[in-house]
């Protein structure tokens, strides 16, 4: 499944998954949030939901991005 929308700062992403509800009349977004890294090992391009202190401030930005757009998506305007 292909993320609706992906959040990047430096090596860390938050990706934003619809799923479709009710019979496809609504979604519900739901986010993963995800660090890449170079393994010293092999050289190979990793991933990781673990986050040194270093990672907070980027993994923290991300989600506040993620959370405004779910937030917007999800907005139901009544009138």
């Amino acid at each position: 499944m292909k993320p609706e929308r992906v959040f990047r700062i430096g090596p860390v992403t938050a990706s934003v998954f619809a799923n479709e509800v009710e019979g496809g009349k609504r979604h519900v977004r739901n986010v993963s949030l995800q660090r890449r890294y170079r393994d010293d090992s092999d050289g190979e391009w990793k991933s990781s939901n673990s986050f040194g202190l270093g990672d907070l401030p980027q993994a923290i930005a991300v989600l506040d991005l993620a959370m405004k757009f779910v937030t917007e998506k999800e907005a139901t305007i009544s009138g």
